[in-house]
């Protein structure tokens, strides 16, 4: 399966972005998707993840109550929307796939890998 992201852009603290991932190939409804992001000098890290259905989400605790993660299997597109950025959400964010549970996302791990977007969040 192959993963296009797009949505990054530069955004002022407190503000809003939503970053959208399609695929194509594969059987996209049948796997749980998730995103994941990477700051300047520091290692790639789980941000939230979603069940095939869309009935289960899950998310790290940075940004748990700002970002919500979707999807639309008709569309085969997730998408992230984050709210209150703050200047730490900075990163190149990158849409994922697993042929396994979502919870195993939240490891850092992924099965499939799209290309990154970069989000720039400004004091």
């Amino acid at each position: 399966v192959q993963l296009q992201a797009s949505g990054g852009g530069l955004v002022q603290t407190g503000g809003s972005l939503g970053l959208s991932c399609t695929a194509s190939g594969g059987t996209f409804s049948v796997y749980p998707m998730g995103w994941f992001r990477q700051a300047p000098g520091k290692e790639r890290e789980f941000v939230a993840a979603i069940s095939w259905s869309g009935s289960s989400t899950y998310y790290s605790n940075s940004v748990k109550g700002r970002f919500t993660i979707s999807r639309d299997n008709a569309k085969r597109t997730v998408y992230l929307q984050m709210n209150n950025l703050k200047p730490e959400d900075t990163a190149v964010y990158y849409c994922a796939a697993t042929i396994r549970t979502p919870d195993w996302m939240t490891s850092g791990s992924a099965d499939y890998w799209g290309q990154g977007t970069l989000v720039t969040v400004s004091s």
